[in-house]
């Protein structure tokens, strides 16, 4: 995937072995200028979710290369967005829920499994504050860069100490920035395990003076 000089429909790109299509709305800076003032409230309902992230790309990749793990088990994508590494678990023979903030990206993702004759996940929208599903009940759950505000890590912790099961897996790829320290402090002290799986450079979806650097962490109880 080349760098992109500006916005285009669809994504074309090369992951796990395939060729991926993504059907996206429009740009961010679009979008967002298109936002009502009332979506600007205490959650700025902003459109992160219509752009590719690095994060996802080496998640994805992850995902791909721990199909022997994920296939047949239960398994939560939080922050679905257009639904990459949702599609390349179900693809690999995992039983995905797919959740979202926003049914816009939902409508999106779901358009993207067909796109890529992928077995369509369970979309949901879902708040991670109110958890749509049962306690305990994943045994892997992932995210890619969710965690850009501070204010989000206290939720996504106790999300993830809702959802996964006691000998669960958590996968959360992330480019290094600075509210992941927070996390870490949050994860010590709560009696979570966190290792550091690698970290990669990776192309960002626009052409850029230097690639992303992205921080892969697997996460424990």
């Amino acid at each position: 995937m080349a760098g992109l000089k500006e916005y285009i429909p669809h994504i074309e790109l090369s992951l796990c072995g395939r060729q991926w299509h993504l059907e996206r709305a429009g740009d961010l800076e679009s979008l967002w200028d298109a936002m009502d003032s009332d979506e600007f409230g205490e959650d700025e309902r902003l459109p992160y979710w219509t752009e590719l992230w690095p994060a996802s790309l080496v998640l994805g990749q992850w995902l791909y290369a721990r199909q022997g793990d994920i296939a047949g088990r239960v398994c939560l994508d939080m922050g679905c967005g257009l639904g990459l590494t949702a599609l390349v678990a179900s693809w690999v023979g995992a039983r995905v829920i797919a959740m979202d903030y926003e049914p816009q990206a939902l409508h999106f993702a779901a358009r993207n499994a067909v796109h890529n004759a992928v077995p369509s996940p369970l979309w949901t929208v879902m708040d991670w504050r109110h958890p749509a599903v049962h306690r305990h009940a994943c045994d892997y759950v992932w995210g890619g860069d969710i965690m850009y505000e501070r204010r989000f890590v206290e939720p996504v912790l106790q999300f993830l100490e809702h959802v996964l099961a006691p000998e669960g897996v958590a996968w959360v790829a992330e480019p290094n920035r600075n509210v992941y320290n927070h996390f870490l402090a949050l994860l010590d002290r709560r009696g979570w395990k966190a290792h550091r799986l690698g970290t990669e450079q990776t192309a960002a979806l626009y052409e850029q003076p230097s690639p992303v650097t992205v921080s892969l962490w697997e996460l424990r109880r």
